[in-house]
């Protein structure tokens, strides 16, 4: 799982009149990764598309706008079905006319309704100011101007003009219509040139076709055109909406053919081709060369030559210059006899791209495709790894620690049961609901931090933050005094709030301790034990023994909040008796440190101030702890408001309870104690508009704080994963395995 299969180079040479079965089983068995040919051969030239190609291809692009036209979705399928050349013809040009004259007729609805639309909102000033629109123009002696102002910034504003003799205003709701004679001496648009000096937006009167000048009546006669309008858009959306019920089915399964002929038409474009031969490459996995070479022989016989050219091996060094020769027993159980009948321009040719000597000669040194290898319920975590880039040969594929730690995480930093089972919910919905790969594989991964979730909020006791599993199940029942694990929000059980902080902090150190190993091992086997030790052992080195020194007695003095976690009396939260390492680990763990240094300055010396991230990136960890109490206290936070909280003295302190049922007055007895206190009444217990108030702020509180859960938790343990552990050996620069092949969903063959 660390590793990505491992593939093969193989090579098919043969005549150029087998190409296309050739083609056919390449396709059938879905397995090459096709190489480019890059033109290095002499002799050889790049090849072309087979015949039917661009006929396919203009088949292709008409059924994809027919799919957009009619908006057909995946979803829209039917029974699988044979497409024939006859259908493809007939039926498609059938479908095609029929929605090429609904799409015409629906254009030309909706350009005239825009039209109407826009006279509409055209006529509404004017309806507004209630005057007829043939009395708005066609004068000689006046001038009219109608649009949006204040009225006494009108009048204002016109009575000083000096060009204007006479004027009045008709004002309605909103617009104004402005008249006025305009002296003999004056300009054509005294009147618009007058207003311009007020704050109004003057508009356009419309034409009115027909004898209807009254606004009212015009504009009931536009919107009932309107209304027909839509109804007719209406009726034609209905038959598109039949047509595309009719037609979906076919045209998802002739999309998936004409695809499948596309790229079989396709595929001799990344070969290498001379007059009478042909030369195609491309990566495997080594597992299935045997099925390889079976179904080409199959195919077309000794017509056709199969070689393994070459195995890849794992390289660091930034190519995949480095590979595993192929045995020559392997090549040549792979070889097989020319074509006796085969013209003897075609054996020249076939022969010219045959390994000379034995050794393999290969169009490009290309990197070989990923195929990574994480089956079962690993699998859906390759998204997550894909976000950064697929894993090269190069490098560990991180994923499987990504199984290990993520729900883990972002488990623990939750904590409840209620929240968990919603989670998973939430997964079962994505990963049921969509048939998208990606959909499926973040659903698998939320189910599993649900899960994780639901494990940890069992182990604290909570759901929604209230502890009743504690008391229903672990006090009673198993017989503790508490549930196994504490978030530390109580006033006596505060330091399980620092032991997760320490516990945080011991995780990020195994954490990064695993990047670097991961980044260790890969130097060791491509770059030799001084390269790792100099790259990786140094970090290693200086990480595990700064720890062991702060865990250590070496300073004759212990960090209370390091050894009491692990240690004696009310302070463990974990009681080992744990009082330190012996001074003797602390020394080893500075010498650690210094051998550490020392090989990072046999490198770039400037690398030494990046020395102190060997603390700062396991510090980085506190944020699991401190997110752990961050929502923590927020659902106690809206389980205060609601229920209320009151405080009991105990022998181990002061303690805080939920007042689930009816709060408790001060100096009772309650959980076996005396109520020294309440924190807080509880809106649930302050009459019936203080309880309707309390289960919105109730039901809206948790919403936010299982969303916040999504946002903090989530981001921060990916954060986690990418920053500090993918950082330290990953870089995600491999290549996409995309075999020449299609699965056929809509489509059967004939």
């Amino acid at each position: 799982m660390l590793r990505p299969e491992q593939m093969s180079k193989v090579s098919v040479t043969g005549s150029r009149r087998v190409m296309g079965d050739v083609v056919e089983a390449i396709h059938d068995l879905s397995l090459v990764h096709l190489t480019e040919y890059d033109g290095g051969w002499e002799g050889f030239d790049h090849g072309a598309s087979m015949d039917g190609a661009e006929a396919a291809a203009d088949k292709l692009v008409t059924v994809r706008s027919l799919l957009s036209q009619l908006g057909v979705e995946q979803s829209d399928g039917g029974p699988s079905r044979i497409v024939t050349d006859e259908a493809l013809e007939a039926e498609l040009a059938e479908v095609r006319e029929s929605a090429n004259e609904l799409d015409d007729r629906r254009e030309r609805l909706r350009d005239d309704l825009r039209r109407v639309t826009d006279r509409i909102d055209a006529v509404e000033p004017f309806v507004d100011i209630g005057i007829d629109l043939d009395l708005l123009a066609g004068y000689d002696s006046l001038q009219v101007v109608v649009g949006e102002g204040e009225e006494a910034d009108v009048r204002a504003t016109v009575s000083r003009a000096s060009e204007l003799d006479e004027f009045d205003v008709f004002a309605g709701e909103e617009y104004l219509a402005v008249f006025a004679r305009p002296a003999p001496s004056a300009e054509p648009e005294a009147l618009a040139d007058a207003l311009v000096a007020a704050e109004f937006a003057a508009v356009e009167v419309p034409a009115v076709e027909g004898d209807q000048t009254a606004p009212e009546a015009y504009l009931r006669e536009l919107e009932s055109e309107r209304a027909e309008l839509e109804s007719e858009l209406d009726a034609v959306d209905r038959e598109v909406e039949l047509l595309r019920e009719e037609w979906a089915g076919f045209l998802l399964a002739a999309e998936e053919e004409l695809s499948i002929r596309v790229d079989k038409a396709d595929a001799p474009l990344s070969f290498a081709t001379t007059e009478n031969a042909f030369v195609a490459e491309g990566w495997i996995p080594s597992a299935e060369y045997t099925e390889f070479a079976a179904a080409i022989s199959d195919a077309v016989g000794n017509s056709a030559e199969v070689e393994e050219l070459e195995r890849a091996a794992f390289s660091s060094d930034g190519t995949v210059a480095v590979r595993e020769d192929v045995p020559q027993s392997v090549r040549e159980a792979g070889e097989r006899d020319t074509d006796t009948e085969a013209d003897d321009a075609e054996s020249e040719d076939r022969q010219r791209a045959v390994a000379d000597g034995g050794t393999p000669v290969v169009m490009r040194d290309d990197e070989p495709p990923t195929v990574q290898n994480n089956p079962g319920v690993t699998g859906p975590f390759e998204l997550l790894t894909s976000l950064v880039g697929k894993p090269s040969y190069r490098e560990l594929d991180p994923t499987i620690v990504l199984f290990l730690t993520f729900p883990v995480m972002f488990g623990f930093m939750i904590g409840d049961f209620a929240y968990g089972l919603i989670y998973a919910g939430i997964g079962a919905y994505l990963y049921r609901g969509f048939d998208s790969d990606s959909f499926r594989a973040m659903g698998s991964i939320a189910m599993m931090a649900g899960v994780s979730t639901t494990i940890f909020g069992i182990l604290y006791g909570e759901i929604f933050g209230l502890h009743l599993i504690a008391s229903q199940f672990w006090e009673p029942v198993v017989g503790l005094d508490h549930a196994p694990l504490k978030k530390g929000l109580q006033p006596a059980s505060t330091y399980w709030a620092r032991t997760w902080l320490v516990v945080s902090v011991l995780f990020g150190a195994l954490h990064v301790n695993v990047a670097w190993l991961f980044d260790f091992y890969e130097n060791l086997q491509f770059h030799g034990f001084g390269e790792a030790m100099e790259e990786s052992g140094s970090w290693l080195l200086a990480l595990n023994g700064l720890w062991l020194f702060l865990f250590s007695n070496f300073l004759g003095q212990t960090p209370s909040i390091l050894f009491d976690v692990f240690g004696t009396g009310k302070s463990a939260a974990f009681e080992l008796g744990f009082t330190g390492l012996p001074v003797i680990v602390g020394q080893i763990g500075v010498g650690m440190i210094a051998l550490g240094v020392l090989l990072i300055l046999l490198g770039p010396a400037v690398e030494i101030v990046e020395i102190f991230t060997v603390l700062s990136h396991t510090l980085s960890y506190l944020r699991i702890g401190a997110v752990l109490l961050g929502k923590a206290g927020m659902a106690f936070a809206v389980n205060l408001l609601f229920f209320g909280v009151y405080e009991t003295s105990e022998s181990t302190g002061t303690a805080w309870h939920f007042a689930l049922t009816k709060m408790p007055e001060v100096g009772t007895m309650s959980h076996g104690h005396e109520v020294t206190g309440i924190l807080f009444g509880g809106l649930a217990h302050g009459g019936p508009l203080s309880l309707l108030f309390g289960i919105v702020v109730l039901i809206a509180g948790h919403m936010l704080v299982l969303a916040l859960g999504v946002t903090s938790s989530g981001i921060q343990a990916i954060r986690l994963e990418y920053f500090e552990f993918f950082s330290k050996f990953y870089e995600g620069d491999g290549t996409e395995y995309e075999p020449l092949g299609s699965d056929r969903t809509f489509t059967s063959e004939e």
